[in-house]
């Protein structure tokens, strides 16, 4: 039998369960089933029998506010308009999320021009520019936005720096959905950084008027360093009013960060395009994981991953649904991982509103 006990906070596994159709019940059960034990403190690594082999279930994870709200964007669209409503990009950054929408009627376009005219289009969570918005009011289309507040809030910024005459150093991938949204409000104020490294080598206007943003997927800690570098050249820059990176990325970031030293393997579930699925493999092999590798689904993991490995790591992005994680553990369980452990620090509580046109 599966022995399950928690670290920290009290057990929530799954953190989902309203979004986890069909799924619930054998989740507690796996939990319930456990042989219940004092909740060890201090790690993940506790008192272990050398040939017991762990599974720690790391959590925050999974859907985070804006990703909720996006999906639920989508699927209240299609029940008010029916199958044919459009979507600018994915949704969200996860393959099984959009085959999940496409099966109940959802068109995924890469622009607007591409959505009949007059048609229902939703603009995805990661933000679009005002040039999108402009298309498609050319085209008479419908649009509901389903921007997660938290990147409206940089756009926002971005726009009252920019009119305030600052030079703006966007901390950002180039060709992520959430940067050319942020670039196109302000796109004749703003300089992108990629990389640390580049702070060395961006040209300003004026060095006493110059602020910084960031994308809201960053690894914490290299975003740290960026604009640590950023003010060494530029000692009066201006920071947001508030963190760019948005609570969820730092939450799981931070949760990954407390057990990778105890963990052989890291398994991130989450897609190859998500920022901060990517985000989290890199912030596990640098906090010390033997190994960390992302994956879509079970499907994914090799076997050499985890052979003569004792314990091993399961987390996943923001965008991924809970059903992809506990595929992973049940797998993990059959290949005689048989001590299952939930690392839960904090809780997660803020929710957004749907957009107002479909509430």
């Amino acid at each position: 039998m599966s022995t399950v006990r928690t670290i920290g906070a009290q057990a929530h596994f799954p953190v989902h369960p309203g979004r986890m159709t069909g799924m619930d019940t054998t989740v507690r059960s796996i939990v319930a089933g456990g042989d219940p034990q004092t909740p060890t403190h201090g790690g993940p690594s506790g008192v272990q029998d050398p040939d017991t082999r762990r599974v720690v279930v790391v959590s925050p994870r999974g859907y985070c506010a804006g990703v909720d709200r996006a999906i639920a964007t989508v699927e209240r669209a299609l029940e008010i308009h029916g199958p044919g409503v459009y979507v600018r990009k994915e949704i969200v950054h996860n393959k099984h999320v959009v085959t999940a929408l496409r099966d109940k009627g959802a068109i995924f376009v890469d622009e607007v021009d591409e959505v009949p005219e007059g048609h229902v289009v939703v603009f995805s969570a990661h933000g679009v520019s005002p040039a999108v918005r402009t298309a498609a009011q050319a085209r008479g289309l419908v649009w509901i936005d389903a921007t997660c507040p938290l990147v409206t809030k940089v756009h926002k910024e971005a726009k009252r720096l920019a009119a305030a005459g600052m030079e703006i150093l966007l901390i950002g991938h180039a060709g992520h959905e959430e940067v050319e949204g942020t670039y196109g409000e302000a796109p004749e104020a703003i300089r992108l950084i990629e990389h640390p490294a580049d702070a060395a080598l961006v040209e300003v206007n004026d060095p006493d008027h110059v602020a910084w943003l960031s994308q809201t997927t960053l690894s914490v800690d290299e975003t740290r360093e960026t604009v640590a570098r950023l003010r060494q050249r530029f000692p009066a820059l201006v920071d947001p009013h508030s963190d760019d990176i948005c609570y969820a990325t730092q939450n799981r970031q931070s949760a990954v960060r407390q057990v990778a030293e105890q963990c052989d393997c890291v398994l991130v579930v989450g897609s190859a395009n998500s920022s901060n699925s990517v985000r989290l493999v890199e912030v596990a092999l640098d906090a010390g994981a033997g190994a960390a590798y992302l994956i879509d689904d079970v499907n994914q993991i090799d076997p050499a991953w985890i052979a003569g490995t004792h314990t091993v790591g399961v987390t996943s992005g923001a965008s991924v649904p809970d059903h992809l994680v506990l595929d992973v553990v049940t797998r993990l369980q059959a290949c005689g991982f048989t001590d299952l452990v939930e690392h839960h620090p904090i809780d997660e509580t803020l929710t957004f509103a749907l957009p107002p046109s479909i509430r």
